[in-house]
């Protein structure tokens, strides 16, 4: 396996079944849940978004295809992803840091 993840531009959060919330920031987290922890062991959404995963880390899939696919295989074991709320950013980055100087 490669030494370096493929990152998300969006992290996947999710609401395991026991109720917690985790987030996945790149596909070698998602694969070591996969792999370790996952609660339905014979999916067939499970077993495609290893194989994704396992292909984006070694540059034959699209990162976006293994997100998409981890996250049917959530779906499919019952965890929902949750959504992020909105973050306010300002329309002048620049203009914030110098008014925040004054």
């Amino acid at each position: 396996m490669p030494l370096t993840d493929v990152r998300w531009t969006v992290p996947v959060r999710i609401r395991l079944q026991c109720g917690l919330e985790r987030t996945f920031a790149g596909v070698y987290d998602a694969l070591d849940f996969l792999e370790n922890e996952w609660p339905l062991r014979h999916g067939e959404r499970h077993q495609r978004a290893m194989m994704r995963c396992r292909g984006a880390l070694n540059g034959f899939t699209p990162p976006i295809v293994a997100r998409e696919a981890f996250l049917a295989a959530c779906l499919e074991a019952g965890m929902a992803a949750v959504m992020a709320p909105p973050t306010r950013t300002s329309s002048h980055p620049a203009r914030s840091s110098r008014q925040a100087a004054y």
